[in-house]
């Protein structure tokens, strides 16, 4: 599996919101092992950091996405003196009328936090996961907390995605506990719901309950929107996003053969960078797949320690010096070390 960072400049606001935005591009994760306790640095798919991106872009337009009342503004999500943070959390006002008094009506208004998981993998433990997080920002922020786990795509639904966790008493099977989360499941959603939603959410459309072949239509109906609502940068933003999360579900070359052409996705700094990238890192390895034919017919196969090595090499420049080099050595040691 091909992992890269992209790096985003902060999405422009739509429709004049606003929020607390938290970077949260490399989560810190705390672990007891037989020296102690070790810190591990997690670098976040781009995935991760587009949906988070969007999210920040227009924090309230979220909330209609799962269903909950009210407006919302972004909060610090770290909780990492106890755990890696949450994804994202939303503070959320919702306002209530209330009961009258005498011939004029009040109405109050109620905060609560919106914890969101964006999962692309199974993973057994997300229910514990999320309830962990549910209590600690519980316990921070002394609000009441919902927890909405979002599943992008069906390889990440399984038999424990069940919306609950349960313990119970070993003894007489009496529960314990009892936590609720919801589950949101994307290729479930209809395109047509996101299509007309927000456009922080647009980007999602084409992941939702919609067939290949009517992808380019989905598509068509995208750039309608963003040229009549977005600016231009907001519409190079939002598009690169669609291109990033579409390598969720898609392989790369549909995915550029079905955005190619579309206005203001050739001119999108992200969708360029992704495109040099994946040619730069093709054309490595190329050179490294010569390296290794040339240099076992040379040399003979390398040790583990020496394909080890091979394999760290990531620059194409690099690699390419190293098969120039080829026949002016007599082992792959005297290679490496050249």
């Amino acid at each position: 599996c091909e992992h890269f960072l992209i790096s985003f400049p902060p999405f422009a606001d739509f429709a004049g919101q606003t929020g607390v935005v938290c970077d949260t591009h490399v989560k810190t994760v705390e672990t007891q092992s037989a020296n102690g306790k070790e810190t591990a640095n997690i670098v976040s798919k781009p995935f991760d950091e587009t949906l988070k991106h969007l999210l920040e872009a227009q924090p309230s337009a979220w909330l209609d996405f799962v269903g909950v009342s009210g407006t919302a503004e972004v909060i610090d999500a770290d909780l990492s003196t106890l755990a890696a943070e949450a994804d994202k959390v939303l503070r959320v006002t919702a306002v209530q009328p209330s009961a009258k008094s005498g011939r004029q009506a009040r109405t109050s208004a109620k905060t609560s936090l919106l914890h969101l998981e964006f999962q692309s993998s199974y993973d057994a433990e997300l229910g514990e996961r999320t309830l962990l997080y549910n209590v600690l920002l519980l316990a921070r922020h002394k609000l009441p907390v919902r927890s909405v786990v979002i599943l992008l795509r069906k390889k990440a639904d399984g038999p424990r995605m069940t919306e609950s966790v349960v313990h119970s008493d070993p003894d007489d099977g009496e529960p314990l506990l009892l936590f609720r989360y919801r589950i949101v499941r994307l290729w479930e959603r209809s395109v047509e719901s996101l299509l007309a939603g927000a456009l922080s959410i647009l980007p999602l459309a084409l992941l939702a309950a919609v067939a290949r072949a009517d992808l380019p239509e989905v598509v068509r109906r995208m750039s309608v929107r963003l040229r009549a609502e977005a600016t231009p940068s907001q519409a190079q933003e939002l598009w690169s996003a669609a291109y990033i999360l579409m390598g969720l579900k898609y392989d790369s070359a549909f995915a550029t053969q079905l955005l190619k052409g579309v206005q203001g996705m050739e001119d999108s700094v992200t969708y360029q960078d992704i495109i040099r990238k994946g040619k730069s890192e093709g054309k490595a390895e190329e050179a490294r797949s010569l390296l290794m034919r040339l240099g076992s017919k040379r040399y003979g196969t390398p040790d583990a320690a020496t394909q080890s090595a091979l394999d760290a090499i990531l620059s194409l420049e690099r690699l390419e010096l190293l098969v120039e080099r080829l026949l002016e050595v007599e082992s792959w040691q005297e290679l490496l070390r050249s």
